[in-house]
């Protein structure tokens, strides 16, 4: 009965790290990344029409090193 119990508790120990490990890798991954850095900063590329031309190009700067920034690229 106690071998029983060691080997359950193996196996549930190893479920957990081999699901761990695959979920971090697929989140981890650059297409992911860049799914969650462009759903999060697409509301600061959406035009509002009444926006000034000058006011419009900071706010492009503004959302494109929030992007860059969010993917890890360094900014310069």
């Amino acid at each position: 009965m106690n071998y029983f119990r060691i080997a359950k508790t193996i196996i549930i120990f190893s479920s957990l790290s081999y699901l761990c490990v695959t979920f971090l890798r697929n989140y981890n991954s650059p297409e992911n990344i860049e799914k969650r850095c462009m759903l999060k900063f697409e509301k600061d590329f959406k035009i509002p029409l009444e926006t000034p031309r000058e006011e419009w190009v900071l706010i492009l700067d503004l959302a494109d090193n929030n992007y860059l920034k969010c993917m890890g690229i360094p900014q310069y």
